[in-house]
C-alpha cells in the first residue's frame, strides 16, 4: 500500500527531518529530482478556494518532471454527485499521486483508505500539514538552519480552534518546538489534538502550551503567528468573531513581546488591520513571502518522499 500524507503526525520526527532536508535541497537546485518524468501525472483536486497551494502544487510538480492535471472539485462534486471510493478509483487510474483541498479530514480519510496511490492533504478542516512545513522551513531559513529548529519557541495567537492551531502543535512537537497557541476561551484546540501534541512532544524534547493569554504566549517567543479569524466555512460569524478575538490581534506592542529577532509569519490570505496590523506584515521581522515561496519546496519534497517510498 502506498504512504499517505493526511495529517502533521503521518511523519515521523525523523522522517519530517528528511522531508525539511530534501526541501532545502530543492530550494537551492529546483529540478535535481525528477520522480514524475514521463511526464506522470498529479490530480490537484480543489473543493476550497486556492491561490498559494494551487500554483505552488503545479509549479512543483512541473519541476519534479510530472503533469499537474488540476481538478475543480465544484464541478466534480465529489461525495455528492460520485462517491469519494468511485472518484478515487477512477482519478488513481490516471495520475500517480493524488492532492485534495477540502472539508472535513473524514472525507481525505475516506479516499487514502482505498487509493492506490499517494494522497496528499492539501489542507482540511482539521489540518494543513503542508502549510506547516512550509512554515517550519522558513523558520529554518531565518533563525539559523534546520539544525537549530528544535527548541524554538513559536506562539500562534488568535483562532487557535482552526486548521492551523491543530497543525501547529502536532507538527511544531513533531520538530522538537515549544509550541505556545492563544486564543479565547471558545476558540481553542480540541483536546485530542492537545494530547497527541504532548505525546509527540515527549519524544522530542519540545513542549505544548495552551492559553487564553495572548502577551505571555508571545513573550520570548522566536517565531509568532497568526491566521485569519474567519477561516472557510465559518464566514456567518465573521462580525463575532472579530469582536472575540480582537485582543489577540497581532500589533506592533504584542510583537515587542517577543524576542528581538523574532520573525512573524502568516500562512495568507491576510486582512490588514484585523488579525495583524499591517505595521508588522509589512514590516521587517515579516517572512510570509519567503513562506509562501516555501510551500512549493517542501511540497515537491513531500511528494518525492511518498512516491520513492511506493
Amino acid at each position: 500500500m502506498p504512504r499517505h500524507f493526511l495529517r502533521d503526525d503521518d511523519l515521523s520526527p525523523a522522517e519530517q527531518r528528511e522531508v525539511l532536508r530534501l526541501a532545502l535541497d530543492l530550494r537551492e537546485s529546483p529540478y535535481a529530482r525528477a520522480p514524475l518524468a514521463g511526464p506522470q501525472s498529479v490530480a490537484l483536486l480543489f473543493d476550497k478556494p486556492t491561490l498559494r497551494t494551487q500554483t505552488s502544487f503545479s509549479a512543483g510538480v512541473a519541476e519534479l518532471g510530472g503533469f499537474p492535471m488540476v481538478v475543480d472539485g465544484r464541478l466534480a462534486q465529489v461525495g455528492e454527485r460520485e462517491s469519494v471510493a468511485d472518484v478515487t478509483r477512477v482519478l488513481e487510474r490516471q495520475v500517480s499521486a493524488i492532492v485534495w483541498r477540502t472539508f472535513g479530514q473524514e472525507r481525505i480519510e475516506e479516499m487514502a483508505a482505498v487509493a492506490q496511490v499517494p494522497v496528499v492533504n492539501a489542507l482540511t478542516d482539521q489540518f494543513h500539514p503542508c502549510q506547516i512545513l512550509a512554515d517550519l522551513l522558513t523558520v529554518a531559513q531565518h533563525r539559523g538552519g534546520l539544525d537549530a529548529l528544535a527548541g524554538q519557541r513559536l506562539a500562534y495567537v488568535g483562532d487557535a480552534a482552526n486548521n492551523m492551531g491543530a497543525s501547529y502543535l502536532v507538527g511544531g512537537a513533531t520538530a522538537g518546538l515549544h509550541v505556545r497557541v492563544a486564543g479565547p476561551e471558545g476558540y481553542l484546540p480540541d483536546d485530542d489534538v492537545v494530547r497527541r501534541a504532548e505525546e509527540i512532544a515527549a519524544t522530542t524534547g519540545g513542549s505544548v502550551t495552551v492559553t487564553t493569554d495572548a502577551t505571555s504566549a508571545v513573550t520570548g517567543a522566536d517565531v509568532v503567528v497568526t491566521d485569519t479569524w474567519v477561516s472557510m466555512g465559518s464566514e456567518a460569524s465573521a462580525a463575532r468573531r472579530a469582536t472575540d478575538l480582537l485582543p489577540y490581534q497581532v500589533t506592533p506592542e504584542l510583537m515587542d513581546s517577543a524576542a528581538p529577532d523574532a520573525i512573524f509569519l502568516h500562512c495568507l490570505p491576510a486582512y490588514r488591520g484585523k488579525e495583524v496590523a499591517a505595521e508588522v506584515i509589512d514590516g521587517p521581522r515579516s517572512k510570509v513571502w519567503d513562506e509562501a515561496e516555501n510551500r512549493r519546496h517542501v511540497q515537491k519534497a513531500v511528494l518525492t518522499f511518498l512516491l520513492e517510498d511506493r
